[in-house]
């Protein structure tokens, strides 16, 4: 008789701790488990309540740009073996950046997980989040550089801090062009402004490289993948992905 037998995997926990929010995810091998998003403030209480829920998990890779106290790093470090990702991480390109110390760890992890997920191509990743990133990596895995724009919410915000009457508002899922209010200009502009400039970056790219795949992530990805003109590869969650990529990177290139 033949039984067929399940193996119990290690889990792994990938981190991405933001501006203003942090993003977790527990992955088994490949498939991912649970998707987790916190305030950063409820980072202890956030971290113990997932380690409670899977106690499988056995490593974590983190990335941030944002802040996070040192004891959670701490009650991190006391449950799984972690890898910290900064400037002296083994990546999967080359970086040609001219101020390679200044290049945000966000953009270094998603420029990896382009990298290693889209062999021997051209990608441009596209980071929708508090400010808009957008990597370049070409076929020959150089890291070249891109662009940095305010996000969504900073336009809001910038035009409601920067004038005396304008109002502070939240995105539109309307499609507005031709704003007939104060509000509806407000949204057109923010909105269209925004897609435009996407689809021109993107355009100019396709221009200079024609094998190019283009990856669209972060928060608002899904809100603006609809409105987009070009081809492009929508996955809000490519960060945590790429963290998972960049673990096994790491592991087999340590």
């Amino acid at each position: 008789m033949y039984i067929c037998q399940t193996k119990n995997h290690d889990m792994l926990l990938t981190v991405d701790v933001g501006n203003s929010r942090i993003k977790a995810a527990v992955f088994e091998q490949d498939t991912l488990v649970e998707l987790f998003v916190a305030d950063p403030k409820e980072a202890a209480v956030f971290f113990s309540g997932i380690f409670i829920k899977y106690p499988k998990i056995k490593s974590a890779i983190y990335a941030s740009v944002g802040k996070i106290e040192a004891e959670v790093l701490d009650l991190l470090q006391k449950h799984v073996e972690i890898q910290i990702i900064d400037h002296t991480t083994v990546l999967p390109f080359t970086n040609n950046y001219k101020t390679p110390k200044t290049l945000g760890v966000d953009r270094m992890v998603l420029a990896a997980g382009a990298t290693l997920l889209y062999p021997k191509q051209n990608r441009l990743v596209i980071d929708a989040g508090t400010c808009v990133t957008y990597d370049f990596i070409d076929q020959n895995n150089r890291y070249l550089g891109g662009a940095i724009s305010p996000g969504i919410v900073l336009r809001y915000k910038s035009l409601n801090d920067y004038t005396q009457n304008l109002p502070f508002l939240e995105s539109n899922s309307n499609e507005i062009f031709i704003g007939n209010s104060t509000e509806n200009s407000i949204h057109s502009g923010v909105i269209n402004g925004l897609t435009y400039e996407i689809d021109g970056f993107i355009s100019q790219y396709f221009l200079k490289y024609q094998d190019l795949t283009v990856i669209l992530t972060g928060g608002d990805a899904e809100f603006l993948a609809k409105r987009l003109k070009n081809t492009i590869f929508a996955n809000s969650n490519f960060l945590l992905d790429s963290l998972r990529l960049l673990s096994t990177y790491i592991h087999q290139n340590d």
